[in-house]
């Protein structure tokens, strides 16, 4: 008995050894070889496709970036149509143009020149709902405006860094040109800080030069990168027949997120002023200066009371960077410093007499000083044709305690028939003491097709100056 279970045990574990080691050899020599056949087969399919898929080709042989689709429907999506009604319906033979957004809660920026004069805008969003935009406020001297809708939830673009732009990186322009409603053309950044002598009153000039295809209608519009960032506002063309020839124009998008964000903030641009006179340097000057290369900013002169000044630029020096950031020419600096706000402190490279000096500098504000200084330009304003500011801190303790500040007067409006003058200060309007600028705007608006009196005084000028006009409905 023993003897028949000891043979019987020993059977199994004799078939169990043969199965595994049956098991062993077929995973390693079969298997294997298998695995190996698979393996090959699918990298032959891989390669089948590479070689003859029109998917693979299209990736392997085109140009890098390949693909436009993603930045252009994110754009397209964020750029809106833009019609401007005038007293003649027109401004300077623009009534149309575009706009970006940029939050979901309805701010957009476009061009000045789109929106100049206009007394009503209506807005077209890519999906066809239609908006009335007010102006938050605007800037002649980049050409720049921001407008509000009362909407939420809308697609908008972020701002990239335009001084990485590289000369021959691709990028897009989006807009409506010829009223061709969300239109997407291509091309390259051809040159960067430019200057064509576009705007006017010394404006600031920087633009991002593109070969991609703008036309009237386009102005406002998105320039934008691959990957869909807001790195431009496209402005203008450079055309002998006012279509596009093969050149364009945007404001680069580090001058316009400041100026746009000032606007939102104050309602004016903050600038901050250095207090001096600039010129480009030539190939004559750079010789006569013992400079290393044409190029920088010339200082030709230096105001007394300005931050350059006080932080001991002198006349003669060339400025070659500020902070960090090389400024080749006068485009180039003056964007730079468009950047910054009174109060700023900015570091200067300075070649001085053969000798690099770092200067460090505080900017000012136009009244030099580092305040910062609101205007206001709401819809009853420009109706009457004027700009308004509240006093500074040193004006308030000296000059005015109460009151607001006419900043500029429009020829041809209202207000400029009582002959008032810039640095006129409100005092009281009807008999009503005037607290702020807010307060007037609101007095203003309750009051329109009604007459009134301004009362109010001029600094360097004895005695009381009244002013009677009609505000306009």
């Amino acid at each position: 008995m023993v003897s028949y279970k000891f043979a019987l045990g020993l059977g199994i574990i004799t078939s169990l050894l043969i199965s595994i080691s049956t098991l062993f050899l077929y995973d390693r020599f079969f298997l294997e070889e298998y695995d190996i056949y698979t393996r090959n087969k699918a990298v032959a399919v891989a390669e089948s496709d590479i070689l003859f898929s029109d998917r693979f080709n299209k990736a392997f042989n085109s140009s890098q970036p390949n693909d436009f689709v993603t930045a252009a429907e994110l754009s397209r999506k964020s750029v809106v149509f833009l019609r401007t009604k005038g007293n003649n319906d027109a401004h300077f033979g623009v009534n149309s143009g575009s706009g970006v957004i940029l939050s979901n809660d309805g701010y957009i920026v476009t061009n000045h020149h789109v929106i100049k004069d206009a007394i009503k805008i209506d807005v077209t969003l890519n999906d066809n709902r239609e908006f009335e935009a007010r102006i938050i406020g605007v800037d002649p001297s980049t050409d720049l405006a921001l407008l509000k809708i009362d909407a939420i939830n809308l697609d908008y673009l972020i701002f990239g860094n335009s001084d990485s732009l590289l000369i021959g990186e691709w990028v897009m322009a989006v807009g409506n040109p010829f009223r061709l409603q969300s239109t997407v053309t291509a091309g390259i950044v051809s040159a960067k800080a430019r200057s064509i002598n576009l705007l006017e009153n010394q404006g600031i000039e920087s633009f991002i030069q593109t070969d991609a295809a703008v036309n009237p209608g386009n102005s406002g519009g998105a320039l934008i990168n691959t990957r869909g960032d807001l790195i431009g506002i496209c402005t203008a063309i450079q055309s002998n027949s006012g279509r596009f020839e093969g050149f364009s124009f945007a404001i680069p998008s580090n001058l316009a997120k400041k100026v746009i964000a000032d606007l939102r903030e104050y309602g004016v641009v903050q600038r901050g002023w250095l207090g001096i006179d600039i010129e480009n340097i030539d190939n004559q000057m750079a010789s006569k200066l013992a400079l290393d290369e044409v190029a920088g900013v010339f200082v030709a002169s230096v105001h007394k009371s300005g931050g350059a000044a006080a932080a001991g630029i002198t006349k003669n020096d060339v400025i070659i960077s500020v902070n960090n950031i090389r400024t080749s020419s006068v485009s180039e600096f003056t964007a730079q410093m468009a950047q910054y706000r009174p109060g700023d402190k900015i570091d200067m490279l300075v070649i001085r007499n053969e000798v690099k000096v770092l200067v460090k500098a505080t900017l000012l504000n136009q009244l030099n000083s580092t305040d910062l200084i609101a205007n206001y330009d709401a819809p009853v304003l420009r109706q009457i044709g004027m700009e308004l500011r509240e006093p500074d801190k040193y004006e308030k303790a000296v000059i005015a305690p109460q009151g607001v500040i006419i900043v500029s007067i429009q020829n041809g409006k209202i207000i400029s028939t009582t002959r008032v003058e810039p640095g006129y200060i409100i005092t009281k309007v009807d008999n009503h003491k005037v607290t702020s600028v807010q307060m007037l705007i609101r007095y203003l608006e309750d009051h329109k097709g009604k007459s009134i009196i301004f009362e109010g005084f001029y600094p360097k000028v004895p005695g009381e100056f009244p002013y009677t006009f009609v505000v306009p409905e």
